[in-house]
């Protein structure tokens, strides 16, 4: 029962902060009426590379649902533990967002819903989910190669490789629909402020992104029938053409 608390605990902080620092700098950024996308990309990519580093040997740093179903279907989390990662994740999420209206003026919570992620009115809602499946798939993908297989070259490093990626991600995303690429990022928000507009799209984008990249990176990668040529020897698996002898 202790390691599941563990677990859990490193999951709800992990949550926490992506949520505290993430709609936080958001709703920071229009307080002074300078909404910067690269200051909240940043915000939200060093939250979660400061937070997988600090906790991933613990718990795997998913801090988001749509990571945890990944690694579930792939069969590297049991039904269980995950269950524990879900329920800690959405509770961090509730709780920053409680934190975050209390903490911050009525002008600026109401002017960006509490920092809850939404869908530019510019594009159409097939082309959101699509926005969030895909940058889902991008995060999930280097997830597994940096943090899930023992040969990743960013193994030592993979909070970084995380956080860069959220932060690209969001770069693009972020003024379609948020780029929110986790269930749990919507989701405190939108309870605490009763926000629900198109909410939907970031409890199907990123789960669909999410499977889609655990369940392709494993077929490819992590259970191959021949030796993978990755890079150059220093990795370990042999080139195309090599033979043992050299």
């Amino acid at each position: 029962m202790l390691d599941p608390l563990r677990r859990g605990v490193a999951e709800f902080i992990g949550a926490f902060t992506l949520i505290f620092v993430g709609a936080g700098s958001i709703m920071a950024a229009a307080g002074i009426h300078d909404p910067t996308l690269v200051g909240i990309a940043l915000a939200h990519g060093l939250a979660i590379a400061v937070m997988v580093s600090a906790v991933g040997h613990i718990s795997g740093g998913h801090f988001n649902p749509a990571i945890t179903l990944a690694f579930l279907v792939t069969r590297r989390l049991a039904p269980m533990l995950a269950g524990v990662y879900w329920l800690s994740q959405f509770a961090g999420a509730v709780i920053a967002a409680l934190l975050l209206k209390w903490i911050f003026p009525t002008a600026a919570v109401d002017a960006t819903e509490l920092g809850a992620p939404q869908l530019n009115s510019a594009i159409s809602v097939g082309a959101g989910v699509a926005t969030e499946l895909i940058l889902t798939f991008f995060l999930v993908w280097v997830v597994f190669a940096t943090a899930a297989d023992p040969r990743g070259t960013f193994k030592s490093i993979a909070g970084l490789a995380i956080g860069l990626t959220i932060t690209l991600d969001i770069l693009m995303g972020g003024p379609l629909t948020g780029a929110a690429m986790n269930p749990a990022r919507a989701f405190g928000p939108e309870l605490v402020q009763n926000f629900w507009s198109h909410a939907w799209i970031y409890y199907v984008g990123p789960p669909l992104g999410a499977v889609a990249a655990g369940l392709l990176y494993e077929w490819l990668y992590l259970r191959p029938l021949a030796p993978v040529p990755v890079g150059p020897p220093e990795t370990g698996v042999r080139e195309p053409g090599e033979t043992a002898a050299s």
